[in-house]
């Protein structure tokens, strides 16, 4: 059953009046604009259109029905808040077709919204059988039943241990390719039973859900979010103007450490080693705004337990590198996404046909067989 309730009794955004205050000295400005690079179904927008009266929005999602949702919410402030279907590394375009090349203010939740999880049909929630789709803009790209019917065995256990660091990646990647060969996956119910057939009873007890793992790194996979947030980190930086701050919540620790990456270059010196004198090109673009990653506090995590895994990580631009800072930033993140994104899987169309032939033979073989 899908939950249709108002926006706002829907999603409670994490964080949000610390993110508010880190972003107050930019955006209290009259005429400053605004970015909420995944907006989801509001919270976060509204509490900046609502605390600073003089600033427009621009919110930017992937998901058409986050995007009503949210904009029957905000609806209120009228022309101050501009709704964008687009990516969160599409940010250049989204600002170029709004005749701006910088905004004051950016910030990003990079958590599933309570949309895409409370929306049994989206297949993101492990505890209600649904068709595994998984997709956040479900006009294009693959399903997460594609992955699961059409991945290697290599493939799968890749992805199960680099974006879920599941123990049992392989173990569980082979009993995936050989259960599809009965019958395709099409829903999350007979996922999550192989999952608590495959993984020890033992390590169920230890660390909760058998199929939480293996949710989240089908879910990354399939919207390719960390190389899309790797792309988008790059572009914001860029973007952002100098006095601007940008605000990230991120949920897991890869997200994590690609922003942490990214923000520790640009608030660190590129001089050379041994050079007496710091030229201004070689100066810090970033100023760090919280002391590594902060954290909710437990009465948060207590009224909103999706709270739990969250850190927050926020920096100032404090001056302009014209198009260097995204270069810098993209050959450093490289650095981290390189392999994952090398290793993505790269099936021509014959070896697909190949594995389809040698499945249907073996399906011929066992129907002339007697039981």
């Amino acid at each position: 059953m899908t939950n249709r309730g108002p926006a706002h009794e829907r999603h409670v955004p994490i964080m949000r009046d610390r993110i508010l205050d880190l972003l107050a000295p930019a955006l209290s400005t009259p005429g400053a604009v605004h970015v909420d690079g995944t907006l989801g179904m509001g919270g976060h927008a509204e509490g900046v259109l609502s605390r600073f009266p003089g600033c427009r929005v621009i919110g930017v999602d992937r998901d058409r029905e986050a995007l009503t949702l949210a904009g029957e919410r905000l609806a209120g402030f009228g022309d101050r808040f501009l709704p964008v279907h687009a990516t969160n590394d599409e940010l250049a375009r989204v600002l170029l077709d709004s005749g701006l090349q910088h905004v004051d203010g950016i910030v990003f939740d990079l958590g599933v919204s309570s949309l895409q999880l409370d929306e049994e049909d989206r297949g993101f929630a492990y505890r209600v059988d649904a068709p595994l789709d998984m997709r956040m803009d479900q006009t294009r790209g693959q399903t997460a039943a594609d992955v699961l019917n059409t991945y290697s065995v290599e493939d799968v256990t890749r992805i199960l241990r680099e974006y879920g660091e599941e123990r049992f990646a392989r173990k569980i990647a082979v009993a995936i390719v050989r259960e599809r060969e009965d019958e395709p996956f099409a829903t999350s119910g007979r996922l999550v039973e192989l999952l608590r057939r495959v993984i020890p009873v033992a390590s169920q007890r230890q660390s909760g859900h058998p199929a939480k793992r293996t949710f989240q790194a089908l879910r990354i996979e399939v919207n390719d979010e960390l190389g899309g947030w790797e792309r988008a980190v790059a572009a914001a930086i860029d973007v952002l103007a100098v006095g601007g701050r940008m605000a990230v919540l991120s949920f897991h620790s890869l997200e994590d450490r690609l922003t942490k990456r990214a923000f520790a270059l640009g608030a660190t010196s590129s001089a050379p080693r041994g050079l007496p004198v710091e030229l201004p090109h070689h100066a810090p673009y970033l100023r760090a705004l919280t002391r590594g990653a902060e954290e909710p506090d437990d009465a948060e995590v207590l009224a909103n337990p999706r709270a739990a895994s969250a850190k927050l990580r926020a920096v100032e631009r404090v001056r302009d590198t014209g198009a260097s800072a995204s270069t810098s930033v993209q050959k450093s993140t490289d650095e981290t996404a390189h392999r994952a994104r090398a290793e993505r899987p790269r099936r021509t169309s014959q070896s697909q046909s190949s594995r389809a032939q040698a499945v249907s033979s073996r399906r011929s073989s066992r129907k002339g067989s007697p039981r």
